[in-house]
């Protein structure tokens, strides 16, 4: 726990030491913790949290459940601990989507060549799954460019799967109870959560499969999903278990394109 202390400590000291005058209190002590919680990298609790921001652990934490309310904090289930939650993403998404496909670009095209499998590149617009970039298969069979289309039944898409996980805080229970059956279960958004990336053997359109990981940007929140497509026996196994060389190309390709973003790790 020193390490924590440490980051609590200095997290305390890089906050205002009393109210700016004409600020409104409630305000400015939620914006100290979402600072807080910002900096810890969802590392921190209740109990840190209130440490570094020096209030009581009771207003604390109603301030943390407001933000929790409003989606400008998730909680994971497992460990109590709080990060930035996709409601701050929504605010600034339309600003970063040039930035995203432009930093995104050459990853996405060195995917292509490596996997020899369609790249696509999708963000979250509204309840929309939209392809904000697009590359070719490398061969010369006719395709159509998607940049700027939904994806028809887009929960049950890799792509889709990976951005209604990571849509709300608790794992996508609101994504799947709103969309229903089309979002995938609750438990399956969770699964998609926990492990780092998704999948589709076949739900979208017969005999294609995906595979899809998240795309992070600043304080690690979820902007994008990437993925291949393909026929289902050049991803999966017999037992429908993604091909390792696939999933480690793509998996590799959507932390390379967080660090681009500026996540700063993998």
């Amino acid at each position: 726990m020193s390490h924590i202390r440490g980051r609590t400590a200095r997290a305390r000291d890089a906050l205002p030491s009393r109210s700016v005058p004409g600020s409104v209190q409630s305000i400015e002590r939620a914006a100290a913790i979402l600072q807080v919680v910002a900096g810890s990298g969802g590392t921190l609790g209740v109990t840190d949290i209130a440490e570094a921001v020096g209030l009581a652990k009771t207003t604390t934490h109603s301030l943390l459940r407001t933000l929790l309310l409003v989606g400008f904090v998730e909680q994971d289930r497992t460990n109590c601990r709080y990060a930035l939650g996709t409601g701050l993403l929504r605010l600034g998404s339309h600003l970063d989507v040039n930035e995203l496909r432009a930093r995104a670009s050459n990853w996405a095209d060195a995917l292509a060549a490596r996997s020899g499998h369609v790249v696509r590149l999708a963000t979250l617009t509204g309840e929309e799954v939209v392809v904000v970039h697009h590359v070719f298969r490398p061969d010369d069979s006719a395709q159509v460019l998607e940049v700027g289309t939904a994806l028809p039944a887009a929960g049950r898409t890799a792509l889709g799967k990976v951005l209604y996980a990571h849509s709300h805080p608790h794992t996508g229970h609101r994504s799947a109870a709103r969309l229903g059956p089309a979002a995938g279960t609750v438990a399956e958004l969770a699964e998609v959560r926990a492990r780092g990336w998704a999948t589709e053997r076949g739900e979208h359109e017969a005999g294609l499969g995906g595979i899809a990981a998240p795309v992070r940007g600043s304080g690690g929140l979820v902007v994008a999903s990437l993925g291949v497509s393909g026929q289902q026996s050049a991803l999966f196994d017999v037992r429908g278990v993604p091909r390792s060389p696939v999933l480690g190309m793509v998996t590799d390709a959507a932390h390379a394109v967080s660090r681009e973003l500026g996540l700063g790790g993998g």
